[in-house]
């Protein structure tokens, strides 16, 4: 279902009152080129020939043209209108459109005719629906596994709050990597993500390794939101205690004046801090850069995580 938000009028309703917040100028390490390869215009084409959304245009990400250029797109299903309100977040809010049942096979379409050898696929948030969209998700699983059976599959989900047994049914599908992001720190959620829980989130990812330990379990944090480093560094504990084996660490960058103030710019040399830490505290793989995004080079990342588990299952074996 191609995303016709761009007729919706205002796109973040719940924001139209809302002060204007300008952040501080954004620094060079910050900046990207607008994309403009012929390679970004055709992953573009197919995109709007098979009536798709991609999270790289809804969530105006900047590593668009990059990713675009290289034909790697991340599919948004379950249509391009969100049932919350995150004030992070560029998606559109509103009531959603009805489920698109032909989606899975147009997702697995545009996988075949892309050549990815790993695909992420996320969604909105569908609180109106019974499951979350817990099974529209395992229908994309095994049509993609029937249209590209070499291709691994990672999925990005909400949370299923109050959604019981929705999880099992995505673990069920056997994607190869489950990923949900806590966003921010537990102090910030009433401001930043006030329609979700963090120990509910932190649970999630934490039943999902119990009900498959094989699957690779992955989070995101955004930074610049305020929070403190002993914050960011309990997240990682936490993420730890629920056998969390990647984490992603980026740059929070304002989407409106009407989103969430950004706090600061966080430097390169920080995010290599960042990375330290994280590293120290156990994870197979951590990306920690200003740029970087759950889906951002999610490909080689991949086959990263596969040999760090490889690594380390040697390791034990040995010992």
């Amino acid at each position: 279902m191609a995303s016709n938000v761009e007729n919706l009028r205002p796109r973040h309703p719940e924001k139209a009152n809302r002060p204007d917040s300008k952040g501080p100028r954004k620094p060079d390490w910050i900046r990207v080129k607008a994309p403009n390869s012929e390679e970004y215009f055709r992953t573009r084409g197919l995109m709007r020939d098979l009536n798709l959304v991609t999270v790289c245009e809804e969530a105006a990400c900047p590593n668009i043209g990059e990713c675009w250029s290289q034909r790697h797109a991340t599919m948004m299903i379950l249509g391009a209108v969100c049932t919350r309100a995150c004030a992070f977040c560029n998606v559109a809010t509103g009531l959603p459109d009805t489920v698109d049942e032909d989606e899975p096979a147009y997702v697995a379409e545009a996988v075949a005719r892309l050549g990815l050898r790993h695909v992420v696929i996320t969604s909105v948030d569908r609180d109106d629906l019974s499951d979350g969209g817990a099974a529209h998700f395992a229908a994309v699983i095994r049509a993609i596994r029937d249209a590209a059976p070499e291709t691994t599959i990672e999925v990005l989900t909400p949370d299923f709050l109050r959604k019981d047994g929705a999880l099992e049914v995505v673990i069920e599908a056997r994607p190869d990597v489950f990923n949900h992001n806590l966003e921010t720190v537990p102090r910030l959620y009433p401001t930043v993500r006030p329609g979700a829980r963090y120990y509910h989130s932190l649970r999630l990812l934490d039943e999902a390794k119990r009900l498959d330990p094989t699957v690779f379990t992955k989070s995101g944090l955004m930074v610049g939101l305020g929070e403190g480093l002993i914050e960011v560094a309990q997240v990682m504990d936490d993420l730890r205690s629920a056998d969390v084996d990647f984490l992603t660490v980026g740059q929070y960058l304002q989407p409106t004046p009407k989103h969430h103030p950004l706090d600061r710019f966080i430097t390169p040399d920080e995010f290599d801090d960042l990375r330290a830490h994280a590293v120290a505290k156990g994870f197979l793989l951590v990306s920690a850069t200003p740029l970087t995004r759950s889906s951002y080079h999610a490909d080689e990342d991949f086959q990263r995580l596969r040999e760090a588990r490889e690594a380390k299952l040697s390791r034990q074996t040995v010992q």
